[in-house]
């Protein structure tokens, strides 16, 4: 797959460019956590950036969104979960500066408690975060204008 760089615009009718507005996204079932899960792939975070909120009962992470919907662009994102009952890490370095590559998120039901579970994010290198819920409420934001990116990411089946 081969991104063109689109400067924050996509082309709309007529070949004419159109700004493309700031994501907003609700995630309320597994499904809908997909959508979210594709607009997420490749963001950069750090543990620092991950905050649970243990008597609100929300987890909080501030991240910088890869857009793959206009090529070539970053934007500073914030994703929040409600209803938040535990917060588990495997395989992940803690370390505040670290910066962690987030690859996707998928739902697991509880098979005894439904509609909870468990948001597992995934990350490069093998590490996961497990978010559990009392059911599923994610909402992603962005927050700042658009810059250009580095570089795009790459993955294996891109050159194939």
């Amino acid at each position: 797959m081969t991104l063109e760089p689109m400067n924050d615009a996509a082309i709309g009718p007529g070949g004419t460019a159109r700004k493309q507005p700031p994501l907003r996204l609700l995630a309320y079932d597994a499904d809908d956590l997909q959508v979210v899960s594709a607009a997420l792939q490749d963001a950069i975070l750090r543990p620092a950036d991950i905050r649970w909120e243990h008597a609100q009962r929300q987890v909080t992470v501030a991240l910088s969104r890869f857009c793959w919907e206009c090529g070539g662009t970053r934007v500073l994102a914030a994703m929040q979960f409600g209803d938040v009952s535990g917060v588990k890490a495997r395989g992940l370095d803690r370390s505040d500066e670290t910066p962690l590559e987030l690859l996707a998120m998928h739902f697991e039901p509880s098979a005894d408690e439904p509609p909870g579970g468990a948001v597992i994010l995934m990350f490069a290198g093998g590490g996961d975060l497990a978010i559990e819920v009392d059911c599923l409420d994610v909402v992603l934001a962005d927050l700042s204008e658009r810059w250009p990116a580095a570089t795009a990411p790459q993955h294996p089946m891109d050159e194939a």
